[in-house]
């Protein structure tokens, strides 16, 4: 692994940690799973990989869900998110491992799952290739990555009320996406496409948007989103940007409260690692 750690856009303190864990509640609530229920059971002897894991909340959630046998391995590039080692579950352990790098060579072919979770923010849509090669070798033959996404492409303005102002609104997601080429990914509705091409098979790509999302959820999940914004805001060297977020977000709050937000589609994406 590199010497230095790449930029993060957020701030990796317990404002992260806290977002990070409310985001798990509720994709598992607007998908109804953890793991997608293709994916054969997790036995005793099984091995599974959350990439990126940030505070590890998938793993801790799983944890007891599984045969105690089975082991759970948080990989990141910073374990600064990670609980004390001490308060972790018995099989859950984490490691460094920077998804852009190679991965280690004892971690090869190791894996009956491999998961990930929001890379839009960390990855560049040309990135995205090298990246899925790189967590098939994780995987055993027959082995599955499952990949949950959201579509920041197909945001969207919704509202309570047709007469709702969202002047606001729209100006800080735009604002948002200028600040960085990371904040404006393209790449994830064509997440299976890219496995696919990656020899992957029994692709499924899950997807829910506003038909299948009940407006409360979209509300609370915008809500947890706003807390980003305020990460960034703390994180840039951009000070304009910074000055013009504070000035916005009270009109944000307002027309927020009134019953206006944006909201985009997500996808879990799963794909098999075929069997030579």
């Amino acid at each position: 692994m590199a010497g230095s750690k790449p930029e993060y856009v957020f701030t990796r303190d317990y404002l992260d940690r806290n977002r990070l864990n409310l985001q798990h509640y509720q994709w598992v609530e607007l998908f109804g799973y953890r793991i997608h229920p293709k994916i054969p059971p997790v036995g005793p002897q099984h091995r599974i990989a959350d990439v990126g894991t940030g505070s590890g909340v998938w793993l801790m959630d799983l944890s007891s869900r599984l045969p105690a046998s089975a082991r759970l391995d948080g990989l990141d590039v910073s374990l600064e998110a990670t609980t004390p080692t001490e308060w972790l579950p018995s099989n859950v352990s984490f490691r460094e491992w920077d998804i852009k790098q190679e991965p280690p060579e004892d971690l090869v072919g190791q894996y009956d799952i491999v998961h990930v979770r929001l890379l839009i923010f960390v990855l560049l849509d040309d990135e995205i290739p090298s990246v899925l090669q790189r967590l098939m070798k994780l995987l055993k033959p027959g082995g599955y990555l499952q990949w949950d996404e959201a579509d920041i492409s197909s945001s969207r303005i919704e509202k309570a009320r047709p007469d709702n102002k969202v002047e606001a609104v729209t100006k800080m997601f735009y604002l948002s996406q200028r600040l960085d080429s990371r904040l404006k990914p393209t790449w994830v509705p064509r997440l299976g496409e890219l496995a696919e091409s990656a020899g992957m098979s029994d692709v499924k790509m899950d997807k829910r948007d506003t038909t299948h999302t009940p407006p409360y959820l979209s509300y609370a999940m915008y809500e947890s989103n706003l807390a980003f914004l305020e990460l960034l805001a703390r994180t840039t060297r951009n000070e304009a940007f910074a000055k013009e977020l504070e000035e916005l977000m009270p009109a944000v709050a307002k027309e927020s409260r009134d019953g206006a937000c944006w909201d985009f589609t997500r996808y879990t994406m799963i794909a098999k690692k075929t069997i030579s």
